[in-house]
């Protein structure tokens, strides 16, 4: 197998970890306002991601620089291209780390009010962006001769793209319900498994009519098979969740998150960013590599560095496995400073 080849499957993979883990970050975040009646359950909500939301994201980070090494023609072109949804979605993940890390520091109803806005839409905005942006690398936007993208932030905004959005933003907040029902106990718990199965109805309907589109317009015999499975483990997931088996329902979306991120980057084999303009001037692993040399040396490092991280961030799953009920948060609020 060709170095590009790997790479490619190697940045697939990236964004599976990526989509997959953070997914349910961004579920719990949006649903703060929907799932808590009250301090200490926006707390346990909270708390059930604070030890591994930050590990998550490390994920996108590694995968863009990824790109950037392996495949520079297509990290230039789509970076370029895609520059403002780029820059809402990193926006957004940056003021929803100040939330996490600010919004304990006084007792203020206001101020951690004022956070949890923060949290709900940094979790929103990337979660509708990411599928939006997903869909047009997939289903192909204008590229010229010279590799550079001619379209507008509009381009992007096309029925397909929009449906990729919707379908990464429910698929996520039924991902973060099921998380939550995994990781907390008592009346909370039965609330997210409820809303997961409620909000996972919607995200089967939108993700089948997803990936069939997709599958019509640059599908092959692989990916179809993949989006089969896909859709097959998200209504097992539901119907896990309606069972009160937590743990399977969350293995449920898990699997459909990575499945149709694989089966995705299936149908745009061998394109990594194909040209609506013409097919001749799409971006390819081929044309849109690195030198040799500098694949092979990526290689070795990822051979020695990916399972340490890998190990790493299991350790931390580990450690943080158990559940977080109401009873575990301190009754006790912060000092409060009063302003002058």
């Amino acid at each position: 197998m060709e170095l590009t080849t790997v790479w490619f499957a190697l940045i697939a993979v990236l964004w599976v970890g990526y989509f997959c883990l953070e997914g349910f970050d961004f579920g719990v975040g949006m649903l703060l306002p929907v799932l808590a009646r009250d301090e200490t359950e926006r707390r346990v909500m909270i708390n059930t991601i604070g030890p591994v939301w930050d590990g998550n994201e490390v994920w996108v980070l590694v995968a863009g620089g990824a790109t950037f090494a392996a495949f520079p023609e297509w990290y230039a072109t789509l970076f370029s291209g895609f520059y403002l949804p780029l820059l809402l979605i990193l926006v957004a993940l940056i003021v929803r780390g100040l939330a996490f890390e600010y919004r304990h520091k006084r007792g203020h109803d206001t101020w951690k009010g004022r956070w949890d806005l923060a949290i709900i839409w940094g979790s929103f905005v990337p979660a509708l962006l990411w599928g939006v942006a997903f869909a047009n690398i997939v289903a192909g936007v204008p590229i010229d001769a010279d590799k550079e993208f001619t379209g507008t932030l509009f381009t992007l905004l096309n029925p397909y793209g929009l449906l990729g959005g919707l379908v990464t933003l429910t698929l996520f907040a039924t991902h973060g319900a099921m998380f939550v029902a995994l990781k907390t106990d008592g009346d909370i718990r039965h609330r997210a498994r409820d809303l997961a199965v409620r909000i996972g109805a919607v995200a089967a309907l939108l993700a089948v009519v997803f990936l069939v589109w997709s599958q019509l317009k640059t599908g092959t015999a692989v990916s179809a098979v993949v989006f089969v499975v896909a859709a097959l483990a998200l209504v097992g997931g539901l119907l896990a969740a309606m069972g009160g088996r937590e743990g399977w329902a969350f293995v449920g979306t898990f699997v459909t998150i990575a499945l149709a991120v694989i089966g995705l980057f299936v149908a745009l084999f061998p394109d990594v960013m194909p040209s609506s303009t013409d097919p001749a001037y799409s971006l390819t692993t081929t044309n849109a590599a690195a030198t040799a040399y500098t694949l092979k040396v990526m290689t070795w490092v990822a051979v020695v560095f990916t399972p340490i991280v890998l190990g790493y961030q299991a350790w931390t799953y580990w450690v943080f496995r158990r559940r977080i009920a109401v009873h575990h948060i301190p009754t006790a609020e912060l000092a409060e400073t009063p302003a002058s």
